[in-house]
């Protein structure tokens, strides 16, 4: 190992010397033009205070590559005040140690000989004046910069173009997980709504009495809720009705709604009285699902006579609207299913004469602004200003007009019944 050191007394001596030994050992020019930077950069004080500088360079063979020319080549860079910390790891090619004065770096080259074949160069000293021309190494090394950076400006366009390339691929990809999950839903939605229309009563054709329902879930996303309503003719020839709210939404809500209208359904039938039913259908299903919560308007019309029996667990009360515009609701008050003390206190009587209306109907109807009281009042005027339309169309005009803000998403049941008289 041959070490060699050269005296610079100014910056363009300490250039041409570390630029010159570089070269004779073969360094790609862009890291020549780091190590001459940062020896530059790093002598810069004690050059223009005349302090001088020094640089010594040694080369060592690889043992393990014999013949090849390939080794370590150690530049030494030694100034009259120590380096700081921070300027040596922050120089353009960073140094390896830093020993007191000395800033050492450490670099694969080749031999000095092996080199200069293979660049054509003479090689000789640093200061010499046979070696190559110091504008010409220099414009090398800015050539070889350029270069990179035109590669690396090509890289990146080539990435930002592949990037957009997979960006329209991604967004193509969610426009179309998009639909497919729209598709998704609505044929869940669809089946969803056709189990629960399955489930619903069959329109009743009674003599004398006209019947009409209007139903809408709270969203698109949960077509099914605890919002139903039974109908159906006893024995007598009286039509009982039942209207339920049961808490919550979705298929679990569903559930819960038709396991109270089927246990209205069977008491109703096996003749329990009116006002004994919300009670008796909560120690019925009880035993079987303790969750369960639900409110419950029940109503018996007689078409022959119009005579009008209510039966309440916690539910908002019927509507009476008479054919001369006046309306009043039928407070029948109660507890509900699951609630504490279930069960109607009392029935409230009436009689619909003919061209009379009744409107049952769900929370949701009345609550969508969570007002519950002014909701009321537009019920009242909305069943005003639709009274005069054939009775099925009388559910879903009333809900139209009511739903014209909504605050308070929530399944919504209207149901209209008049008494024709025919």
């Amino acid at each position: 190992m041959t070490t060699r050191t050269a005296g610079c007394a100014t910056k363009a001596e300490l250039s041409r010397a570390i630029r010159r030994l570089a070269r004779d050992h073969g360094l790609d020019p862009v890291l020549r033009g780091r190590l001459v930077l940062s020896a530059s950069e790093i002598a810069a004080e004690a050059v223009r205070t005349a302090e001088g500088t020094s640089v010594t360079w040694s080369f060592e063979p690889d043992r393990n590559a014999r013949g090849s020319g390939l080794g370590l080549l150690t530049v030494t860079l030694r100034t009259a005040r120590p380096p700081a910390p921070r300027s040596v790891t922050e120089l353009p090619l960073p140094a390896d140690a830093v020993h007191g004065l000395d800033v050492v770096w450490r670099l694969p080259a080749r031999a000095a000989g092996s080199a200069s074949q293979g660049n054509g160069s003479t090689g000789g000293s640093v200061n010499g004046s046979g070696a190559a021309d110091d504008a010409a190494l220099a414009d090398e090394e800015l050539r070889a910069v350029m270069a990179r950076a035109d590669a690396l400006t090509a890289e990146h366009r080539r990435l930002k173009d592949e990037l957009e390339e997979t960006n329209s691929g991604v967004l193509a990809l969610y426009v179309q997980l998009d639909e497919r999950d729209e598709q998704l839903r609505t044929a869940h939605g669809q089946t969803l709504r056709e189990l629960e229309d399955a489930l619903r009563p069959a329109p009743l054709a009674v003599e004398g009495l006209e019947l009409a329902v209007h139903y809408a879930p709270a969203g698109t996303d949960a077509p099914t809720g605890g919002d139903l309503y039974d109908w159906f003719v006893l024995p007598d020839g009286t039509v009982h009705i039942t209207v339920v709210d049961a808490l919550g939404h979705g298929v679990t809500s569903t559930r819960s709604a038709l396991n109270v209208t089927h246990a209205v359904r069977t008491l109703a039938l096996e003749g329990h009285h009116l006002q004994s039913i919300v009670a008796r259908t909560d120690e019925i299903l009880l035993p079987f699902d303790r969750n369960v919560m639900a409110t419950v308007l029940l109503v018996r019309v007689n078409p022959a006579t119009g005579e009008l029996r209510v039966a309440n667990g916690s539910h908002p009360p019927a509507l009476m609207l008479r054919e001369d515009g006046t309306a009043e609701y039928l407070e029948a008050r109660g507890r509900g299913i699951g609630f504490p003390l279930p069960g109607s206190d009392r029935l409230v009587s009436d009689r619909l004469a003919a061209g009379d209306l009744l409107l049952l109907y769900t929370d949701g109807l009345t609550e969508s602004r969570r007002d519950p009281i002014e909701g009321e009042k537009r019920l009242v005027e909305a069943a005003q200003s639709h009274r005069g339309r054939p009775t099925e169309e009388i559910p879903g005009a009333v809900a139209g007009d009511m739903h014209t803000v909504i605050l308070h998403p929530d399944d919504t049941l209207a149901l209209a019944v008049r008494l024709t008289g025919g």
